[in-house]
Parts: C-alpha cells; structure tokens; sequence
C-alpha cells in the first residue's frame, strides 16, 4: 500500500545536501515506514536524518544494538508489509551478512544502504574505498542473486534509492545501494520531483484469506506476498521450503526453490541492468568504471579525447546482476578495456570473463579516488604501445 505523499514526506523542490540525506529523503519519498539500524562512519548521517523525518510522518525509526538486529528487524518489518530500511558500512555489511540470506531464501523485499569505507576489518572510518563489491554479491553463502545499484552522484543517490525499494518489491528481494564515503559526504545540487512524479511498484500481494478469488501471479517468478496480521496463516523459514513455506529438505525441493529464487532475477536481467555510456562512438580503448571513482574516470576521458587518444567510458550503474552482454559488446568494438577501482580488483573479474579484448586494472588502495592524470598516463601508455604495434 503506497504510503502518504503530502508535503511532509517528499520535499519537492530544488535542494542542495549531502548524498547520505538525500538517500534518506528518497527512503521517505519511496513510502519507507520503516528504518532499523546502528550508527557507524560514514553511513550514520542516513540513520541521523531518519530519527528526525519518520515520526514527521508516522514512521518508525529504531535504534538497534547492533547491524545483525538492524538486519533482522527490517525483514520483520517488511514481512508485516511496510517498506523498510537500513544504512551501514563494511564492517556492520559483514555482520549483516547472514540474515541478508535469510530474505534472500523467505524472499523479502527490503533494502540495504552499504556507505563503502577502507578497510579491511576497522580500516580507515572517514575515507572513501570500493572494497565491498564482492561482498554485497557473495556475502552470504548459498546460491541467490542480489540486485545491487552504484549510484554516482547526490541526485542518483536519491533516484536510486527508490530503484531499490520498487526492484526490491517487484521481485521480492533485498536490495542493495552500494554508495560510498565520497559520495555519502559529497554535497551537491538534488531535485526531488513532486510526489505524483516518484515512481512506484506494488508489490504482488495475496488477497485476504476469506477472499475466493485465487492469488494474482506476479508474472516474474516472485510469488504474492502474505503478511503478517492480514489472517493468513504464515510461516517463514530459512530451511529449504515448498511454496507453502513449509520445509522441503531434499534434491527435488531445493532444486524446485533454488531454480525460482534465482531465476527471477536471471530471467529479467536485461529489465534490471543499467549502464550508461560516454563518449564511446569511434572509441578504441574503453574505460569501465562505476561508482564516485567514475568521475575521476569521466574526467580522464575527457582529457584523454583533448589529446587525440579515442577513448570512452562505460559506467556500471548495476554492479549486479553484471552488465555481461554490454560488457561483450564493447569488448568487440574496442582494443583494450581498462578498470579503474578504489579496491586491488573486484569487478575487473567479471569484466575479464566477458570481454573478448585486454582488460587491465588500475587498482587503488584507498582513502581517496583516482586522479585523473593517473586514468590519462595509463590510457596514454596503453596507447602508445598500441601505436608502436
């Protein structure tokens, strides 16, 4: 049910904030109701702002003693049928790991804000990283497939935060936001739409129980939802399950779940991933890149083309599922690829298994982004061997 849209919970307008408000801002424009978390750098601005705006708007905002409790108390939610909620970074995204599985295999809609920092373990709280993209894939064990968005500046912070609540509930699925310390931090100019303008998906939903009409199918593989105190008679479960809910421990069972949970992401892939393209016509080297780092990366091919070099970018706005059939296609339009990551190379992997050209790293241990001169000298060398051969 779609939350009340007056004045109070979307500020239409011209704003100028930090990228952790604006996604809490979009939480509440999305229908958020409610938002369970544990304070920690550089995410901890989301929760702050959220304490302040959810009661303006009936809301619930609960302080949790740690990240696996934020974990728990938003599939809670959300299987009591509200939009729900949490921000974190690595460190609390690792302890919030297993009951990320845990909605993966009930399949509850519900989204996960991951604002990347250095590390491992403690590592640097204040400076920006792009070391938990692997993680936000295979952080939790067992077969499932997330959908994972890295938005790139304030305004997609906000714009792909609601993406994360309308995906999640389409598909029955957390989400994830993979941002980062520089963008959580960055400030810079957001529009909010008026709210008639925020787009919005219902989420497939079982009729009353004493209704004779059969359910609705969803027609994506994700099966409408029961939730809790609607009079259905519920039950949730971690085990293998038949589409009862009941457990179903054997081959037959778990191949009959697996198949459906994976499947309904696989089977809408080219509906979920997004990238964006620069400057690629008559391009000979590609760079990818996602995140704030592509800024650096944009600015790069920018000076790149000033120096003759046929250079473009292919920016991942959908780390995953990955963008594997636009990865393909411009390995077979351009020479070399090159990634540039704030981490010592994740998605350069699945760049490397579908591309049919070089693809080189251009690794960077973190605290800060890449400069662009260092993008340039190595789109410079690359090319200039290219030219000696």
């Amino acid at each position: 049910m779609r939350a009340s849209s007056d004045r109070r919970r979307v500020r239409s307008g011209d704003h100028f904030m930090i990228g952790d408000v604006a996604c809490a801002e979009a939480a509440l424009a999305a229908g958020c109701q409610v938002f369970a978390g544990y304070p920690i750098t550089p995410a901890t601005e989301i929760a702050e702002h959220m304490s302040h705006r959810l009661p303006m708007v009936g809301g619930y905002y609960m302080q949790m003693e740690d990240e696996l409790a934020s974990m728990n108390a938003i599939l809670g939610a959300s299987c009591a049928g509200v939009r729900a909620m949490t921000a974190t970074s690595g460190p609390g995204f690792s302890l919030m790991a297993e009951n990320l599985g845990l909605g993966m295999m009930m399949e509850v809609p519900c989204v996960v804000v991951d604002i990347m920092r250095g590390g491992p373990s403690t590592g640097m709280p204040t400076l920006t990283s792009q070391g938990d993209v692997m993680q936000s894939r295979w952080g939790s064990h067992g077969d499932y497939e997330p959908v994972v968005y890295a938005p790139a500046s304030v305004q997609e912070m906000f714009d792909l935060t609601i993406r994360c609540f309308n995906t999640a509930d389409r598909y029955r699925v957390p989400t994830i936001l993979l941002g980062d310390q520089m963008l959580g931090h960055m400030t810079g100019h957001l529009r909010i739409p008026p709210a008639d303008e925020i787009p919005w998906v219902e989420r497939p939903t079982r009729p009353p129980p004493e209704d004779p009409v059969p359910p609705p199918s969803s027609g994506n593989g994700a099966p409408p939802m029961a939730h809790a105190g609607e009079g259905h008679r519920l039950h949730f479960t971690g085990l293998t399950h038949d589409e009862r809910g009941y457990p179903a421990i054997d081959a037959a069972g778990s191949r009959q779940l697996l198949d459906r949970i994976v499947g309904k992401i696989r089977d809408h892939h080219s509906e979920i991933v997004e990238v964006e393209d620069y400057r690629l016509d008559g391009a000979e080297i590609a760079v990818v890149a996602f995140g704030s780092n592509s800024r650096s990366a944009r600015e790069a091919v920018r000076r790149a083309r000033a120096d003759g070099i046929p250079v473009g970018m292919l920016r991942l706005v959908t780390l995953w599922p990955f963008a594997e059939e636009a990865i393909a296609e411009l390995s077979r339009q351009v020479r070399w690829i090159l990634v540039p990551e704030i981490n010592y190379g994740q998605i350069v992997h699945p760049v490397r298994e579908y591309a049919e050209c070089p693809v080189s790293l251009l690794p960077h241990a973190g605290g800060a982004l890449h400069h662009p001169d260092d993008i340039v000298s190595a789109i410079r060398r690359r090319w200039l061997h290219e030219d000696r051969h």
